[in-house]
């Protein structure tokens, strides 16, 4: 079955991890800190060995092209509100936590309509790396704190935040853009050849 593959496997561990994440920020102490960051870069380890495996073992569907973009929102979202909820982000940050999620809600609406028109949305090399920064600072702002005195680990999170959330209104305009001119087409009809934007 194609939900049972390794890749649509990983990912579903990546939507597993959610959970674990949001309850770690509930446990008190610097262990617990620690612990969260571990699994979500475990989780985010993931995202980049899915693809990679479905495309080394030819395993790509279309249940992990949808599943994929969900489990990255899911994991983003959630350790996003985390840290907004437990006052975690430092200051001026909300700012570019509220513009990341916005974007992905946004994004997340556009290929869905497109999907309906049978027209793909691949995700952008900057889209990538706009992906990895803001998993980079989040993965800072988790553990916070509760890192060395002598590096200042919530502070980075915060600008690494900022660079994500300007890559984020790039990539996010950028895909608004490719996306508008279809938008007054009609529907193609289901056994239609799905089209790729570039």
């Amino acid at each position: 079955m194609p939900l049972m593959s390794l890749p649509n496997l990983l990912t579903l561990s990546r939507i597993a991890a959610v959970p674990i994440v949001v309850a770690l920020f509930y446990v008190p102490g610097n262990e617990a800190r620690w612990l969260a960051c571990v699994v979500f870069s475990a989780a985010c380890i993931t995202d980049w060995l899915d693809g990679h495996v479905a495309r080394r073992w030819q395993q790509q569907s279309d249940i992990g092209r949808f599943l994929d973009p969900i489990a990255d929102k899911l994991l983003v979202a959630a350790a996003l509100l985390m840290l907004t909820a437990s006052g975690r982000l430092p200051t001026g940050a909300l700012l570019p936590a509220l513009v990341i999620l916005c974007r992905e809600i946004l994004v997340s609406g556009l290929r869905e309509y497109l999907a309906g028109l049978r027209v793909r949305m691949p995700v952008s090399r900057l889209a990538k790396w706009k992906t990895f920064i803001q998993m980079l600072a989040i993965g800072f702002l988790i553990v916070g704190n509760a890192g060395p005195a002598l590096i200042p680990v919530k502070a980075i999170g915060g600008v690494l935040l900022w660079a994500a959330a300007i890559l984020t209104l790039i990539t996010g305009y950028d895909y608004l853009r490719a996306g508008l001119p279809h938008m007054n087409r009609a529907p193609v009809p289901h056994h239609g050849k799905p089209q790729h934007l570039v």
